[in-house]
């Protein structure tokens, strides 16, 4: 027992060594550029002032959105997505896995849930315990259940989803900009101290390195920016990327995509005033989502109808005020007979 406790202890510490290294080069380079560029190197007041109002601006918004991106905790599933007591002894109890769906298709059944796993049995998490909401999963190294969950960053040392992708974006918007600029500022000098223009003081190594620094993690964060740019007009989630949702009419990468416009929306909100700062402003609560349905054939609409079983009717929770937004204008949506209430208020319940 005492072996595993200290196993865990250490990985926990292990796990920020990534957090405490970005931390220490974001310090060295705010010394860099403030002393040794700002105060020793550049001699004009006016190009000094500019320089240093702009780089602290930069730093305060880019220091800012990694510090909540770190710092806010995941999103979990609310307890109604967990068992019952009793739902949860006949779960444990029974062996075999049809019966073991049956319950879970008996506590599902109210849930607002539209996804499945790809052998269509309900998306449960053994670990937790709990009914995943739509675009929920397991995060092994939180040990938890996390709400649209992207990745584990550990870069960060937490988990990106719901909560937290906004800060995400905003984090490497900002950290873009600051090494951009950085970058840009200490161009004039490192050329100047390379071709000895300038003499050899202290600075010269800070400059030289400085530069070097700011333009590798330029072209390194410029590549996953620019992914994560076109996740959100996609609306898809790095995991979802690689293994699209399975919906009631089988896999569909676009699923949850609600055109360019509204998938920005859902990630940074309605006002447009509250888009670069990072507070949160995502619509929804994390744990349902609407869903624009793929338009099929006629025909083979009338194909799936017929070889699926009767259902019951079911009980679907209405949208949420952001969801109905959302959901608002041109979007189109799939109506098949009886199912056409579920359809169109944007969630349909398969169990």
């Amino acid at each position: 027992m005492a072996p595993s406790h200290v196993l865990k202890c250490c990985q926990k510490v292990l796990a920020w060594v990534p957090v405490a290294f970005i931390a220490l080069v974001v310090a060295w380079s705010y010394y860099a550029y403030v002393v040794e560029l700002c105060v020793f190197t550049i001699s004009s007041t006016a190009e000094k002032v500019v320089y240093l109002v702009v780089f602290h601006l930069s730093f305060v918004m880019f220091v800012w959105s990694y510090g909540k991106t770190i710092f806010t905790s995941p999103a979990t599933p609310s307890n109604e997505f967990s068992l019952s007591k009793l739902d949860k002894e006949q779960y444990e109890k029974e062996e075999r896995p049809e019966i073991q769906q049956e319950i879970l298709r008996r506590a599902a059944k109210d849930l607002p849930i539209y996804t499945t796993t790809a052998s269509r049995a309900i998306r449960y998490c053994d670990r937790c315990q709990l009914i995943k909401p739509d675009r929920c999963h397991h995060c092994s190294a939180c040990d938890v259940c996390v709400l649209k969950m992207d990745h584990h960053c550990p870069w960060v040392n937490n988990c990106v989803g719901f909560s937290n992708y906004k800060f995400f974006l905003l984090f490497l918007m900002y950290s873009l900009l600051y090494c951009l600029f950085v970058a840009a500022t200490v161009l004039q000098y490192f050329i100047k101290f390379w071709t000895n223009e300038l003499p050899d003081t202290h600075a010269k190594f800070h400059v030289l390195f400085l530069f070097f620094v700011a333009a590798m993690f330029f072209i390194s964060i410029l590549s996953l920016f620019s992914y994560h740019c076109w996740l959100v007009g996609k609306n898809r989630s790095t995991i979802e990327t690689f293994r699209a949702p399975t919906f009631r009419n089988g896999p569909d990468k676009n699923g949850f995509s609600l055109g360019c416009s509204k998938n920005l929306r859902e990630v940074f909100g309605d006002e447009k005033k509250y888009w670069l700062l990072p507070i949160f402003t995502s619509l929804g609560d994390g744990c349902t989502f609407p869903t624009r349905l793929v338009i099929m054939d006629p025909e083979q609409l009338a194909v799936s109808s017929q070889n699926e079983p009767a259902k019951s009717s079911v009980t679907t929770r209405p949208l949420s005020e952001s969801q109905n937004r959302l959901l608002s204008g041109d979007c189109q949506w799939v109506e098949t007979g009886p199912e056409e209430e579920n359809v169109k208020s944007g969630f349909c319940n398969p169990f």
